[in-house]
């Protein structure tokens, strides 16, 4: 279930949209998102403005089988726009995405990618899509000429924001299918390990701590409904982001002996612990910085350090197994 409500989100759509194409203005639409290699600017936006007219396909018609994502895909067309045009394309797009789903409401049968079936669903699903994307946006400005002004304005999400986008990664990273297309995650299953996320700048009734299990035969995660517990005492072994890089796919599973049973309470140590700013934290997991080496220049000087202690290969096969659908 959602932690935002489902106007919150309509509003999120059209509110973080208009963040966004702030970092279209006086920026050049032709320069390379780093964070999403083989696009420009302007096709981040036409990507970003396509994903709303398609989810809003789908509302407006109770679409109840999948509907062509050509507009999602092809980020092809009118390479000469200009940034006020783009800016008001994508604007549009927004808010004609916020009026489907108001007038459809939360509960009108859809169909969805993922379970959920609502209008609910797509309503959460763009509103993190933006914000990932406005992230992008601002990673551009920031090293594009002039960018010192992106970076007086770095990537931040308000808090409730960012919980509610973590536990929407959450929520797709305990589905079945990601065992189901990535196999190899199964080597680390059943075998008591444990990751978890805290946040250090949130406030305490955010409880902004989550903790994923990979159990036998199921990936499972919760965050207390209480103000998060306090940090877990000092592991065993300690990485920072910034370590060189190993190369190559996925991790091979480990070789040391399988972990002690996972943590009945969050207090208790995991596998792998990860902190940092909920920003910070949201960008880890959609692969916008890494979890070893250091990040280009412009997302480096954007973000903050990332804690991560534990078993970092572990967490790096978990990421690779929930982000799947990144990939596709």
């Amino acid at each position: 279930m959602a932690s935002m409500s489902y106007d919150r989100h309509c509003a999120e759509i059209v509110a973080q949209t208009a963040l966004l194409r702030t970092r279209l203005d006086d920026a050049d639409l032709s320069a390379p998102v780093p964070t999403c290699p083989g696009w420009t600017l302007a096709q981040l936006a036409r990507h970003l403005g396509g994903a709303h007219r398609w989810a809003e396909t789908i509302i407006r018609t109770r679409a109840a089988e999948p509907v062509p994502d050509d507009l999602v895909n092809d980020v092809s067309g009118h390479p000469d726009v200009d940034a006020a045009t783009l800016g008001a394309w994508l604007t549009d797009g927004a808010e004609q995405l916020a009026d489907a789903l108001r007038t459809a409401g939360p509960d009108t049968p859809v169909w969805t990618v993922a379970p959920g079936g609502t209008p609910a669903f797509w309503a959460r699903r763009m509103t993190h899509e933006t914000v990932v994307h406005r992230a992008d946006a601002t990673f551009v400005a920031a090293q594009s000429p002039g960018g010192s002004a992106g970076a007086a304005r770095p990537f931040a999400v308000v808090e409730d924001v960012a919980v509610d986008a973590l536990d929407e990664w959450m929520s797709f990273g305990s589905l079945p299918v990601v065992r189901e297309t990535t196999p190899r995650i199964a080597d680390f299953m059943g075998r008591g390990h444990t990751l978890r996320f805290q946040a250090t700048d949130a406030a305490p009734e955010a409880a902004a701590d989550w903790l994923i299990a990979l159990e036998a035969d199921a990936l499972t995660w919760h965050r207390p409904p209480s103000p998060a517990l306090s940090p877990p005492p000092p592991l065993s072994a300690s990485f920072e982001r910034g370590d060189p890089p190993e190369r190559g796919g996925a991790p091979d599973a480990p070789d040391a002996p399988d972990a002690p049973d996972a943590p009945d309470a969050l207090g208790a140590p995991a596998t792998t612990t990860v902190r940092g700013a909920l920003s910070d934290l949201l960008l880890l997991v959609y692969g916008r910085i890494p979890t070893r080496g250091a990040a280009p220049a412009p997302v480096g000087a954007g973000t903050g350090p990332v804690e991560i202690r534990g078993d970092v290969p572990l967490l790096d096969a978990w990421l690779h197994a929930v982000s799947f659908w990144l990939r596709e």
